[in-house]
């Protein structure tokens, strides 16, 4: 899944700590009913969200796709915030068995949000149905991470929910779906590395285990040192998840020692999920 973020600028907030798993909420219901949601952190413009999984559906009950074949494909979910300066870009691939997902667009629109375009496009890779989404109350695209994370959530929930056979793939389906995924060695799927990326801002890359709330906590992480998100990608692909954010520190790209601190906090985070707050 991708996620954009724009100029998002969050130095001296705090987010409640996301250790622990986001409870999960059926698809249609209203966000916060059952629904862990920290302490708002406002964005500039920011652009992923997470979706709760709940309990699934029986397998006949498919959102309008095809499940014949027998090969499970990787689902994936992308968001992004950067190719649209007024609308959030969710694209979610599972091969061909994805149908009209009418029954996920109530969802995010039970969240708050408009989805103010959808297209559907066939590639080699499968169908990809694209959403461009909005916040109801501002008509603009969503620039908190919480409700980024809720958007991500509530869309896997829904996989999970009408196509059961989702949950091997997707490291939500290990703590709220039927099967369980296989084990991933953390320590070799985590990679952190920053890049030069003009003269006013900084590539930070980030590939690890996905899980609820991971990207809330990356953004608190990267926040915590004073370090700015200006935009940003979130891309769930199965087990994986692939983060890449636009940082500065006031106004200017990271120095080579910033970076360092940056990537080795986050590395010792990833590695030890479960590492209590302010311990390193």
């Amino acid at each position: 899944m991708a996620v954009s973020m724009a100029s998002l600028s969050c130095k001296g907030l705090k987010i409640a700590p996301t250790n622990q798993p986001i409870a999960p909420f059926a698809p249609g219901s209203v966000a916060g009913s059952g629904f862990l949601v920290p302490v708002p952190l406002k964005l500039r413009s920011i652009s992923s969200i997470s979706l709760k999984v709940q309990g699934t559906a029986s397998p006949t009950a498919v959102e309008g796709g095809n499940s014949d074949t027998d090969t499970v494909p990787v689902p994936k979910v992308i968001i992004d915030q950067d190719s649209d300066p007024d609308a959030t870009i969710v694209e979610i691939t599972f091969g061909d068995r994805l149908g009209a997902l009418l029954d996920t667009m109530n969802a995010l629109k039970n969240l708050g949000l408009n989805v103010v375009k959808a297209n559907v496009y066939l590639d080699a890779s499968g169908k990809h149905n694209k959403f461009s989404i909005t916040k109801a109350s501002t008509g603009r695209k969503i620039d908190e991470p919480e409700l980024l994370e809720a958007i991500r959530l509530t869309i896997i929930n829904n996989m999970i929910e009408y196509h059961p056979e989702a949950s091997s793939q997707l490291a939500m389906g290990a703590t709220f779906g039927p099967e369980v995924p296989q084990e991933v060695d953390v320590d070799i799927a985590t990679h952190v590395k920053v890049y030069d990326d003009g003269p006013d801002r900084s590539l930070l890359v980030v590939e690890t285990v996905d899980r609820p709330g991971l990207l809330v906590d990356l953004v608190k992480i990267i926040t915590d040192i004073n370090i700015d998100v200006q935009s940003g990608e979130f891309d769930t692909e199965g087990l994986l998840a692939k983060a890449k954010f636009h940082v500065s520190y006031r106004g200017k790209p990271l120095i080579k020692p910033l970076q360092q601190v940056l990537a080795n906090s986050l590395r010792y985070f990833l590695r030890r999920p479960s590492t209590e707050e302010d311990s390193y």
